[in-house]
This record gives C-alpha cells, sequence and structure tokens, in this order.
C-alpha cells in the first residue's frame, strides 16, 4: 500500500484530550472579559476622572498587550509554552483581583496594565501549544474550535457581567479574577504529566525568527490578515459601529446589540466548518474567500442607511472573518512547524491583530469626522483588500500526506518515548 493510500484511523481524527483543555480554559477566560467589559469604564470614572482617563483604563491594556509582545515571544522560546501560559494567566488574575481592590484611578490603571503583560504572555503560548498539541491534519479544525469557544464566552460574558455591575463595579473584577485562579490550576493540574504539552527549556528543536517566517508569503499574508481581522473585528466593529447605528440608521443601542449579535453568530457558525475544510482542502481557499466576505461586508455596511441591508453585511462580514480565522491560524503553524520554537514568530503574529486594533478605530473614527462614515468603511474594506491580494499570491501550506507522516508529531510518539524514557529504556 502507497503512502496516498494509507487510511486515517480514528485514533487520528481525534484531537487530543490537551486541546479541550484548551478549549475549556479559553472560554473561561472570554467569560471574564466579557464580565469586567460593562464595569471598566464606569468604575475608572468613579473615581472623579474625566472621559478621556476613564477610556484610557480600557486602551492601556490593550497598549500594554503590544508592547509586552516581543518579549512574551523570547519568553516562550526561553522557558516554553506551558510555564508561559500559567505565568501569564496567573498575572492576569493577581492584577484583576487588585483591581477590584483599588482606592484611586492611578492604582486600577497600574493593575490593569499589569494584566495586560499576562494576558499578552498567556495568549502567546496558548496559540504555540495549539500548534505543538495539533495534529498537522487538524491544526484547523483545532483553531476553530478555539476561536469559538473564545467568541462563545465573549457573547456571554456581558450578560453575566451586566448582571454584576448592579451589585457592585467591583464585583465582576473580584469574579474575574477568583475564576482566573481557578482556570490556571485546573490547566496546571491537567497538563501537568502531559507529555505532549512538556517541553524544556532549550530542548534542542530548531528556533525560528521572525525574521525567517517574514521571508515566507504566506506568513506575510497571514500577518497582513490578522491585522485587517483586528481592525475590522476588534477595532471598528466595536467602535464605529455603534456610532453609525445612532447617527445614520438613527436606531438605538438595543438594534447596536442585535447587529453586533448577527456578526458573532454569523462568525461562530462558520469558524468550525472553516477549519474543516482548510484541513482537508487548504488554507487558502477558505482564507481568500473570508477576506472578499470580508471586504463586501465591511464596505456594505457604510454605504446604506438601511437597517435590514445593514443586518446583511453584518452577516457577510461575520461570515467572512470566521473563515478567515482558523485558515490563517493553520498557515501560520504550517510555516513554523510542529516541533519549531518560534516564540517571537508567534507574537508577531498576535502582534498585528493588536495593531489593527488599535489604529483601526483611531484612523477610521477620524476619516468618519473629517469625511464620512461611508469613507471610514471603505479604507477599513481596502485594509481588508490589501490582505487578500497578499493572501491570492501566497503559496498553500497545508502538508502533504507524505510530509504529514513524515512530520508529524502526536501524542502516541510522545508517550511512547516518554515511556521508554521513564523505565531507563
Amino acid at each position: 500500500m502507497s503512502v496516498s493510500d494509507t487510511v486515517t484511523t480514528p485514533e487520528q481524527t481525534k484531537l487530543p484530550r490537551e486541546i479541550y483543555v484548551l478549549v475549556g480554559a479559553s472560554f473561561l477566560i472570554a467569560i471574564g472579559y466579557g464580565l469586567i467589559g460593562p464595569a471598566l469604564p464606569n468604575f475608572a470614572a468613579s473615581f472623579d476622572v474625566g472621559v478621556t482617563a476613564a477610556s484610557f483604563v480600557v486602551s492601556a491594556f490593550a497598549l500594554v498587550r503590544l508592547a509586552f509582545a516581543p518579549a512574551s515571544g523570547r519568553l516562550v522560546t526561553r522557558f516554553g509554552e506551558r510555564p508561559t501560559y500559567l505565568w501569564g494567566l496567573s498575572i492576569v488574575a493577581v492584577g484583576t483581583i487588585a483591581c477590584a481592590f483599588a482606592t484611586d484611578y492611578w492604582q486600577l490603571l497600574l493593575f490593569r496594565s499589569a494584566s495586560g503583560v499576562g494576558s499578552t504572555m498567556f495568549t502567546v503560548s496558548a496559540i504555540g501549544l495549539l500548534i505543538r498539541i495539533s495534529p498537522v491534519h487538524l491544526r484547523g479544525r483545532a483553531s476553530g474550535l478555539w476561536g469559538t469557544s473564545f467568541l462563545l464566552g465573549g457573547i456571554a460574558g456581558p450578560v453575566l457581567g451586566s448582571g454584576l455591575v448592579a451589585v457592585s463595579l467591583r464585583a465582576p473584577f473580584l469574579a474575574y479574577g477568583l475564576a482566573l485562579v481557578l482556570t490556571t490550576v485546573l490547566v496546571w493540574w491537567q497538563l501537568r504529566h502531559s507529555a505532549l504539552a512538556s517541553r524544556q527549556a532549550d530542548d534542542g528543536s530548531p528556533a525560528m525568527t521572525f525574521r525567517q517566517a517574514l521571508r515566507h508569503p504566506t506568513y506575510r499574508a497571514a500577518l497582513m490578515s490578522n491585522l485587517a481581522n483586528g481592525w475590522v473585528v476588534l477595532g471598528v466593529r466595536m467602535s464605529l459601529m455603534p456610532l453609525f447605528v445612532t447617527a445614520v440608521l438613527a436606531k438605538d443601542e438595543s438594534f447596536t446589540g442585535f447587529a453586533l449579535a448577527v456578526f458573532a453568530g454569523a462568525n461562530a457558525a462558520v469558524l468550525l466548518l472553516a477549519g474543516r475544510y482548510a484541513d482537508r482542502r487548504g488554507r487558502k481557499p477558505p482564507a481568500v474567500a473570508g477576506l472578499a466576505l470580508l471586504v463586501v461586508g465591511t464596505v456594505g455596511l457604510g454605504l446604506t442607511d438601511d437597517p435590514w441591508i445593514f443586518l446583511t453585511a453584518s452577516l457577510v462580514a461575520g461570515v467572512g472573518s470566521g473563515a478567515l480565522n482558523p485558515s490563517q491560524n493553520a498557515a501560520v503553524a504550517d510555516v513554523l512547524g510542529a516541533k519549531a520554537r518560534g516564540g517571537s514568530v508567534l507574537a508577531g503574529f498576535q502582534m498585528a491583530a493588536d495593531v489593527g486594533a488599535v489604529v483601526g478605530p483611531l484612523a477610521a473614527g477620524a476619516i468618519a469626522e473629517r469625511w464620512s462614515y461611508g469613507a471610514a468603511f471603505a479604507v477599513t474594506g481596502a485594509v481588508a483588500a490589501v490582505a487578500l491580494v497578499l493572501w491570492s499570491v501566497a503559496s498553500e501550506t497545508l502538508p502533504t500526506r507524505r510530509e504529514t507522516e513524515d512530520t508529524e508529531h502526536t501524542a502516541q510518539d510522545v508517550a511512547t518515548d516518554n515511556c521508554c524514557e521513564s523505565r531507563g529504556g
């Protein structure tokens, strides 16, 4: 029987247990983000500061994430993914609990900024763990599952957070901090004996630098598409869409919430399907299709004053983002490889989204103020269009069956090696 005729066994179609541990942790973390979201600006304002100062507490978290990302990459390369992940969770837990007991604005700003350090540590290391733990032919599926868990947690969080805010502005921070402590303990307990999740520092595995990865056209395309995704999804969607709904569509906040829910629902519905497709047919087709839909949907948002067309455009953009994410994540994993140490490569990829999330709202807001909302959404769509061009000329990274069998690092292989070592063999 030739390699191409090899039948995939049921074991090869199942994700390792460690993936579900990370997915569960991702869901809890996302709920926590949503818990404190409704409370943070008002909590800052309760210290008798202005709107700008209150808003800066929110921005400081993203800025610290962006600034500390390169250092997080070096920590992952030096110490490994699991220790960096656990330390990152611990830092966010301590910082968030400290926020609950802040007595003035500057303490709140300091503690929230410190949480940004931990956030980028566990984000970069979580991506690294997903890459190393996921079988090559299941990377898209693992990425889709991880993204879905974070998205669903982000939807559930604000609902729970609104209830806690009614009790106290400090309650969401205390609840999230304690939940992070439990999450950290849970992840440590579940992964403490995992051969897949273990990698000793400087274990001899090759290290890929950001500059080396940048030579790969698909990595460059993934950087641009992640920047566009951060610009649209994390930035403009949350900042410009609510203003557009009020100013142009003349609708209230409930319609804004519904439009955001349509986007999120479409995104969640597509993530797993796109991940499976990326594993079977390649990373490039769903990435290109997703970016094309993201361009059409984003530009369409600013070209109408009809609420139903606006909702349709939100749906299209959500589908596009959902198709893009698992594909680009899996492509970065393919470029890096399962056994390479590439903290700076992963940090650069994460930084691209953070740059988009920070710059996008500022640029789009300035354009809308000077010209129009339509121009702001058009420029936002143009950013995604640049990524579409880069992906159109990028190379396919999905490994062939032979490459997969030559390079796959499976739980069975690692467990066998670990077993032999423990027996002195």
